[in-house]
């Protein structure tokens, strides 16, 4: 089962749920919750690049007792700059010219592309141990996440909750009281995007109305400015959970197109 971040602030857990949240300090994307004593954790923090996208500037990897700072074309262990590929005790640390892949052998891989997206792979072992955006692993969409009790949550107050308390960091929380625009005019361009006859294979091995939710999102936050973040981003991921689901998507991009 994999979580992902990707593009413009979409996250979908592990459960399944795909969701919103923009903001801009440093969360906690998963980590083991169960004991007192954390196998691992994976915090991230995002910025705005100069076109005003939203990008991952850094993520950091705890892994039993080491620590490791990705940065784009940078790996930091233990406070140290290494070369990859990087293995030490049970870690391996591989990265080539668009993704750095971390494999731990205690049941996680995480793959990021440098850029936006980021996706952890949890062995089932951490079912119902997990917490931070990625929800808690326990296969239920939604329960625990943004239905606890009987409080409910929205997406917004859902991500400030993970947010890592630290006494410099200068980041305002998302306001929680204003919903997301429908995008509903969106709709059919998205859905032709996303069911082309490249992704013929992808169909019935995803939740293609998610992709085609996150899809609208996008197109609404860039105001019909036709940058490529904008359109490209969320058929980036569907292509890559489709190849991750063990699907093949067929060549999307064209010179005109992403």
């Amino acid at each position: 089962y994999v979580c992902s971040t990707w593009g413009n602030n979409h996250f979908k857990t592990f459960d399944g749920d795909v969701y919103q949240f923009p903001g801009m300090c440093e969360y906690n994307f998963v980590s083991d919750c169960q004991d007192a004593y954390k196998e691992f954790s994976v915090h991230i923090q995002r910025t705005l690049d100069s076109n005003g996208h939203p990008e991952i500037q850094y993520i950091l990897v705890t892994l039993k007792d080491i620590i490791v700072l990705l940065k784009p074309n940078l790996v930091v262990v233990d406070g140290h700059i290494v070369k990859t590929p990087y293995y030490a005790s049970g870690v391996l640390i591989d990265s080539d010219k668009i993704y750095t892949k971390i494999y731990a052998k205690l049941g996680m891989v995480l793959m990021w592309n440098q850029q936006d997206a980021l996706m952890v792979e949890l062995d089932n072992k951490f079912n119902n141990r997990t917490c931070g955006l990625c929800g808690d692993y326990n296969g239920i969409q939604i329960y625990n996440e943004f239905i606890n009790g009987d409080a409910s949550y929205n997406s917004i107050t859902y991500g400030n909750m993970q947010k890592i308390s630290k006494p410099t960091a200068k980041c305002e929380d998302p306001d929680e009281t204003k919903a997301l625009p429908s995008c509903n005019e969106h709709r059919d361009e998205c859905q032709r995007l996303l069911t082309s006859s490249a992704f013929a294979d992808c169909r019935l091995r995803l939740n293609l109305e998610m992709y085609i939710q996150a899809c609208m999102q996008d197109k609404c936050a860039c105001n019909g400015e036709e940058d490529s973040f904008c359109l490209c981003s969320t058929i980036s991921e569907y292509s890559r959970q489709c190849s991750h689901a063990g699907g093949r998507p067929g060549e999307w991009r064209t010179e005109n197109f992403c």
